[in-house]
């Protein structure tokens, strides 16, 4: 009944038992990861600050209940409208945004023999995808990449999130397939900066960008300082980068020169989890 249902709905969504085998590869291997992500999502709070009445302020607004207090000479007897930090459990007002930059670089597909880097890349997007599914009022999150074509490749947009594995295969066969036949060079420090500027277009309860890198940066002359200053260029913004692949000791050189808690070096899909939950609750230790 079960293997009739699972041929039944492949034809819904018009997958082919080829294509199925092929998400199962990914999908299997971070199982486990997106069960603990899921827990994660669950737990996240509210953060953005909403303006609320201060009372018992000796400046503002008279408050109409405190006039007795007033006759009396009470002088805490004004209200003023600011902002203030939710309560623990409050409901989010606005959805948290989150914006995950991949790595589709030539070199991701040139040295996935080496270290599987690109494997580890499009488990890590397969993660994401199915993470965040049916979260859709709580975070919005897009996912882009970034190669020597560009900074700014779409492969899932805010209000288009992949809805069943066919769709998310699409995502995962893209990713393949771009930095297999990409042009040489790499943006991510472009693609770093655009992230932050654009992810603010839309009012949140939290901003968060996610930079995934081979760690290839020094064969293009990107300096660590410049991935350092864009990763920090917006406060409101929570920006990391996490290193996904490393010839030799690149990664943990790199990492080594940025802000503190701000990169994160990642050569097992496994660690991914845990590494985005350190991301997550940074925030509440500004």
């Amino acid at each position: 009944m079960a293997r009739k249902a699972f041929k039944e709905r492949l034809r819904e969504i018009r997958m082919s038992d080829y294509d199925a085998e092929m998400y199962e590869k990914f999908s299997g291997n971070v199982r486990k990861q997106v069960k603990a992500m899921r827990i994660i999502l669950d737990a996240l709070q509210a953060k953005g600050k909403e303006r609320q009445w201060l009372k018992h302020q000796m400046t503002g607004e008279l408050d109409d209940m405190k006039l007795i207090e007033g006759l009396t000479g009470e002088k805490n007897i004004y209200k003023r409208r600011a902002e203030q930090e939710p309560e623990p459990g409050t409901p989010q007002q606005k959805p948290k945004r989150i914006r995950i930059c991949v790595d589709v670089s030539g070199s991701m597909y040139r040295f996935n023999g080496l270290d599987q880097r690109l494997e580890r890349s499009v488990e890590a997007a397969c993660m994401v995808m199915e993470s965040f599914d049916g979260y859709k009022e709580k975070f919005k999150y897009e996912i882009w990449g970034h190669s020597g074509d560009g900074y700014d490749i779409q492969l899932v947009a805010y209000d288009k999130p992949p809805t069943n594995n066919k769709e998310r295969l699409e995502v995962l066969k893209t990713m393949h397939a771009h930095a297999q036949f990409c042009m040489s060079g790499d943006h991510t420090l472009e693609a770093t900066r655009h992230a932050i500027k654009e992810i603010k277009k839309d009012e949140a309860d939290e901003y968060f960008v996610v930079m995934l890198s081979d760690a290839n940066l020094e064969r293009y002359g990107i300096r660590p300082m410049l991935l350092n200053e864009a990763l920090t260029a917006d406060e409101e913004v929570n920006a990391f980068v996490i290193f996904i692949g490393s010839i030799g000791d690149q990664a943990d050189r790199l990492k080594k020169q940025l802000a503190s808690g701000r990169s994160f070096v990642c050569l097992d899909t496994k660690n991914i989890p845990q590494i985005m939950q350190q991301i997550f609750t940074s925030s509440l230790l500004k």
